[in-house]
């Protein structure tokens, strides 16, 4: 590659101004090719690189008749993130610069690039991009941006079951009840309490325990929709937010879930644990302003399910439900 290059109207970059009119190319190349950074111009129409500064040549090589998209990605075509759609005006002006980031399918580093059009010397229009590595301060973000997710999904989970936890519930929840008031569609509220936990507990332990909530946890969140939300509101209490559902499918479901659960087998350290529960079931109203007044009703519909014996499906309907 020729050591001297046009003279060129380039960007500032990293707070310093590139002279506009160097005294010689040669003192422009070797301000170049002292940059931390890639430089490099390519052509509008076919790609081709005219210019690349020493730290772009050192990591991708010889440009010579080659495109930018075969020197810097290794492709076979023009990239499809490629911004010279977003580098002219419609009436074919320079738009000025734009500042965004990738990781380089090559190298795999992450680079902050400032692209602008400009005229090349024979009056042409090409490329000029500018590309900073900042794969350090990259990683530490996405670091960081997952463990704040990581915080957040562990704040929303049941960590003993996976399920959504109370706090999760009325979030959801709250999101739920909004769309079916906004909507006029029905919601149903089902709450399930396991009948006599404490017993297990007793008899066998608490981490027998455990494992028959993790098994209830398992029956329950394979029976649900993903416009559902199911929970474990603490200790051996469980709820479930059935969108655009009515009483008879909330009762539909309650009963089919008793069902399988009291069929169902939790073994223990040669224990045999059978598990059963009650339900109690609302719709939602007019008149219901948070999730709380839903769960008001289930719970005594619940409590009459306890009374009457347990491993029972019972109802509180309001008079004017959605």
């Amino acid at each position: 590659m020729k050591s001297g290059i046009p003279s060129l109207n380039l960007p500032a970059h990293g707070g310093q101004a590139l002279p506009s009119e160097p005294t010689s190319a040669e003192g422009l190349q070797a301000v170049l090719d002292n940059l931390d950074a890639l430089v490099y111009v390519s052509d509008f129409e076919t790609y081709e690189l005219l210019y690349m500064n020493a730290y772009g040549r050192q990591t991708w090589g010889a440009i010579e008749g080659r495109s930018c998209w075969a020197v810097l990605q290794g492709g076979d075509g023009p990239c499809d993130f490629c911004t010279n759609h977003l580098l002219l005006n419609k009436d074919g002006t320079p738009a000025g610069t734009h500042v965004w980031e990738f990781q380089n399918q090559l190298d795999k580093r992450w680079y902050q690039c400032r692209d602008q059009a400009i005229r090349w010397t024979d009056g042409r229009m090409v490329r000029l991009e500018i590309a900073t590595d900042i794969t350090e301060r990259k990683e530490m973000e996405l670091a960081l941006q997952a463990a704040h997710e990581a915080a957040h999904k562990a704040s929303l989970t049941d960590e003993l079951t996976g399920l959504n936890n109370r706090r999760a519930f009325f979030t959801f929840g709250g999101q739920l009840l909004s769309q079916a008031q906004r909507y006029q569609t029905p919601l149903a509220l089902i709450m399930i309490d396991l009948d006599f936990f404490k017993q297990v507990n007793d008899a066998y332990g608490h981490e027998a325990g455990d494992n028959v909530l993790r098994h209830i946890s398992a029956l329950l969140r394979e029976r649900i929709r993903e416009s559902d939300c199911v929970a474990r509101m603490g200790g051996e209490e469980f709820a479930i937010l059935l969108s655009e559902a009515a009483a008879d499918r909330a009762v539909e479901m309650a009963e089919r879930l008793l069902k399988l659960i009291r069929s169902s087998t939790v073994h223990y350290r040669g224990h045999q644990i059978l598990p059963s529960a009650s339900f109690g079931i609302t719709v939602l109203t007019d008149t219901d302003k948070r999730v709380e007044d839903l769960m008001h009703r289930a719970d005594r519909a619940l409590y009459r399910s306890k009374d009457l014996g347990r491993g029972q499906v019972s109802v509180n309907l309001p008079e004017q439900s959605i």
